[in-house]
């Protein structure tokens, strides 16, 4: 697919600038307004199948999320568990690119803020407006998992400046000081990583989840969205106790492998169980 085919006029991608990341920030000032807490399940593009990638974000939307993260599959996934690294082979494996995600987003139309979840050298190889025709696409953030504060700061400063909140992950073993320096140069919402290791499906909650939140909070104003584990509704209905949203991706990702159905499904009873905190 031709990046031509998904970007707009230089004037469209001026007016974006502004705007495009101000989505994240309104989702989750109407959630407050309500007493609610966000669903963000993850998706892999192109898992099991493009066409399927599409309907399944309708079917999110359907089922309650409030945010979606859009993985870009990427050939070597280290931070991923067997699930999501299957899944990122297999959408490999369909011909899933960059233009053809954006491409694919386009004609889906969510309702939803999008967030284009990917490791750095796939973004650097879609070329220096690769952010522009994100946010054109459909787009309102973008999460990194291989680009630390301070790692690369003229690619930070890049991005920082683009027009896609630029999301922020934080280890649960991150001291204070860095959690401040972290979440300063972030926006949209802060990501929380639960656990140490890849992500995956865990039994149980670690036991300074709550702690870890409290320390995160008194560091930033920035919303906390907890993710790595959480995969049952009554492990997103703790986590809504006491964070701002609830990141589900290896059940989702395993459950979008059966059906589309079973996707949804797994989706609506996490929106119930956090709802009903």
């Amino acid at each position: 697919m031709a990046s031509a085919s998904v970007t707009t006029s230089s004037e469209i991608v001026g007016d974006l600038r502004g705007v495009v990341h101000e989505r994240i920030e309104r989702r989750f000032a109407e959630l407050r307004a309500a007493g609610r807490r966000a669903l963000v399940p993850y998706i892999t593009a192109g898992h099991p199948d493009i066409a399927r990638t599409a309907e399944l974000i309708a079917a999110l939307e359907e089922s309650g999320a409030d945010i979606i993260e859009l993985g870009l599959p990427f050939s070597d996934p280290m931070a991923d568990g067997p699930i999501i690294q299957a899944s990122s082979q297999r959408a490999l494996e369909q011909g899933m690119t960059f233009d053809r995600l954006l491409a694919l987003v386009q004609r889906a139309r969510p309702t939803v803020p999008l967030v284009l979840f990917s490791y750095l050298n796939p973004i650097i190889a879609a070329g220096a407006d690769a952010l522009d025709r994100a946010a054109a696409a459909g787009f309102s953030g973008l999460l990194l998992t291989d680009l630390p504060v301070g790692s690369d700061p003229e690619r930070e400063a890049w991005i920082g400046s683009g027009p896609l909140a630029f999301i922020r992950l934080v280890a649960p073993t991150t001291p204070l000081a860095r959690m401040r320096e972290i979440t300063s140069h972030g926006s949209g919402f802060v990501y929380l990583i639960s656990r140490l290791g890849v992500t995956g499906i865990s039994e149980r909650l670690p036991d300074e989840l709550p702690q870890t939140v409290q320390r995160l909070r008194s560091a930033s104003t920035l919303p906390v969205c907890v993710g790595f584990g959480v995969s049952r509704p009554e492990q997103a209905a703790a986590v809504a106790r006491i964070a701002d949203g609830v990141v589900v991706g290896s059940a989702i990702v395993r459950a979008a492998g059966e059906s589309v159905k079973a996707a949804a499904a797994l989706t609506a009873s996490l929106r119930a169980a956090i709802d009903a905190i």
